[in-house]
């Protein structure tokens, strides 16, 4: 069964600091690598050390995209943020979050 993929509010807001070709790529990527089997740790996909974002990350470039999963009746895929990668930094909606 397909999980679901939500978008928090926060995520939301997180990708309208990306130009609209940075939009598109994480928008087609996360649908394509999260639909199905997004608890399979991969190349571009692996669980995180305990942090205050999310316990899964997905690299799509420089781009990061931080997401939770839910395996209930309807299996969810909550992305919690957004950001690009700056050396070993995440800037999310112009902030910068050390990980």
């Amino acid at each position: 069964m397909p999980y679901v993929i939500e978008y928090s509010p926060d995520a939301e807001d997180h990708l309208r600091f990306l130009t609209a070709r940075q939009q598109m790529i994480v928008l087609d990527t996360v649908d394509e690598q999260l639909t199905h089997q997004p608890m399979v740790e991969t190349r571009n996909r692996k669980p995180m050390r305990p942090n205050p974002l999310a316990p899964w990350e997905l690299r799509i470039g420089v781009l990061r995209v931080y997401y939770d999963v839910e395996d209930t009746a309807q299996p969810k895929v909550s992305i919690r943020a957004v950001g690009i990668k700056e050396r070993n930094r995440v800037r999310i909606a112009g902030e910068i979050i050390e990980l």
